[in-house]
């Protein structure tokens, strides 16, 4: 059963699962599990992130590999790392999941059938397009809607969930991203960047579910603060010099 659904999904080769944990001992096991059904012989790496929970131990138990940070990075830290882990590896492609369970492995689908089309080089997976299932609060819902206003006009085209951290790349964006990677607000300045940067990027819908456990750090009036800062983010690259290294065309060259 596990081989048939691999194979309707249509993996491409060389593509690593990439895994961001912090404190997120609950959640590996049955995100593991999934991850069998769905993507069964995937290669995944964890990142942990310095967590101060049995997160380590689990991985550790559950034999799969990871990158035990010494220290913490936040998400841009660990994620940095963990393409630049995969560009060394050799792999092609990479798909961002996160620990704590809110992106299903058997959605991956619909990442992997979009960029299997070659016209792009990164796909989102987001919650606000399609059937829209996902809810939230309305402090977060009004952050994110005003938040994907600003990156849609940054962008020149429409953006629906920003902070979106379910992600399929090629080894163009890999490459990119190993080398600059935001680090405070990944999500929404690395669609500024790779927009500047000439790569081509689109959402598809996907489901998203509840935090398996914990809560969001990021509580109500701390919603809109967070997408107040990110805006600011914004600006402030968009005064920043586009570095020619990293540009699509060249970056396609080098690797």
């Amino acid at each position: 059963m596990a081989k048939d659904e691999s194979h309707f999904m249509n993996l491409p080769p060389k593509t690593i699962l990439l895994i961001p944990v912090y404190n997120e001992q609950a959640s590996i096991v049955r995100l593991l599990e999934e991850i069998r059904i769905h993507l069964p012989d995937t290669p995944v790496c964890f990142i942990n992130d310095a967590s101060s929970d049995s997160t380590a131990t689990v991985l550790r138990q559950s034999g799969c590999l990871f990158l035990n940070l010494p220290c913490n990075l936040g998400v841009g830290g660990a994620m940095q790392t963990g393409f630049r882990y995969a560009l060394e590896q050799g792999y092609d492609y990479a798909i961002r999941l996160d620990g704590d369970g809110q992106h299903p492995p058997g959605e991956c689908e619909k990442l992997i059938e979009r960029i299997r089309l070659g016209d792009v080089d990164m796909v989102v997976g987001s919650r606000f397009l399609g059937d829209r299932s996902y809810t939230s609060t309305w402090f977060r819902q009004a952050g994110i809607f005003g938040l994907a206003m600003a990156l849609s006009l940054v962008c020149r085209r429409r953006i629906t969930d920003p902070t979106s951290g379910f992600q399929m790349v090629n080894r163009a964006v890999m490459y990119y991203f190993a080398h600059q990677y935001p680090g405070e607000y990944p999500e929404p300045e690395s669609l500024a960047l790779l927009s500047r940067q000439g790569y081509r990027v689109c959402e598809v819908p996907t489901i998203f579910r509840p935090r398996a456990q914990g809560k969001s750090s990021i509580r109500k009036w701390g919603t809109l603060f967070y997408m107040f800062k990110v805006g600011i983010a914004l600006v402030v690259d968009r005064f920043r010099a586009v570095d020619s290294r990293f540009d699509r065309r060249n970056v396609e060259v080098s690797i």
